[in-house]
């Protein structure tokens, strides 16, 4: 049996007891307060764009204690991302980096070949690289390779709460790649996240469906359970499934047939 303090979240050489991660695309001290206390998040991710343009510091209101996730949102190119991530480590003193490389500015949807360029650059560095890919076992495998500590596909497009649109392709890579693999962007209710917890994936990461709810704290608190509530089905082995008919919950034999 494994317990709670036994299946941690490993990344690079840091561990981590929560599986769900906090994402920067709604801020607010509420916000904040609610996923530290009610869905127990020790990661928050940082914009650094944001950071810097915001009239209060997002860094007053993240605990001493919760690693900070610099992200490098708003960068088009692999240029770009890694000058934004050398200067989010300078500002957060955070070698993690939540690496985003979007040049589209419609859809958001996230440049596989751009990532892989700065991952490897970034790597080098000395930096965590966690970057946000659409779901592809061929760049997932290049990312590795160059030296990523996680892979983050998104379930859906940034902000729509839509889900696990990409559940195959996202099994792929739970099946395949032996990193960490965090779903980002899409996840919407927690039973999605549930739901992803169930088929092997080892982290959360949530922002607009906690933040557009209309009872944060109970909505963070919903979050950590269904992140939990996954996991341990996961680690429980599912039952299995019936395609065609239907087999008896309970042994027939000596069971009288009569009326």
């Amino acid at each position: 049996m494994t317990t709670d303090t036994q299946d941690l979240l490993t990344i690079a050489d840091h561990t981590f007891s929560s599986r769900f991660i906090l994402g920067s695309g709604k801020y607010s001290y509420d916000l904040i307060d609610a996923a530290v206390t009610h869905a127990k998040a020790q990661i928050i991710t940082m914009a650094l764009r944001r950071t810097a343009s915001a009239e209060e510091n997002i860094l007053n209101f993240i605990p001493k204690d919760v690693t900070i996730l610099p992200n490098t949102s708003g960068s088009s190119n692999a240029e770009e991302a890694i000058r934004t991530a050398r200067l989010a480590r300078e500002l957060s003193g955070s070698d993690f980096i939540k690496l985003e490389v979007v040049p589209d500015k419609k859809y958001l949807m996230p440049d596989n070949e751009e990532t892989v360029k700065a991952t490897e650059v970034l790597a080098k560095e000395g930096f965590i690289v966690m970057p946000y890919m659409l779901p592809d076992l061929n760049t997932a495998r290049r990312l590795v390779d160059a030296g990523a500590a996680t892979v983050m596909p998104l379930a859906a497009p940034i902000g729509t709460n839509k889900g696990l649109a990409t559940k195959d392709l996202i099994q792929i890579l739970i099946d395949e790649i032996n990193v960490p693999i965090i779903i980002d962007a899409g996840i919407g209710r927690p039973s999605q996240a549930a739901e992803a917890m169930e088929m092997g994936a080892d982290a959360i990461m949530a922002n607009t469906s906690m933040a557009t709810a209309k009872d944060i704290p109970l909505m963070a608190e919903a979050f950590r359970l269904a992140v939990e509530a996954g996991r341990k089905a996961y680690l429980a082995g599912p039952g299995r499934v019936i395609e065609h008919g239907a087999v008896a919950s309970s042994p027939l034999a000596g069971v009288s047939q009569k009326a």
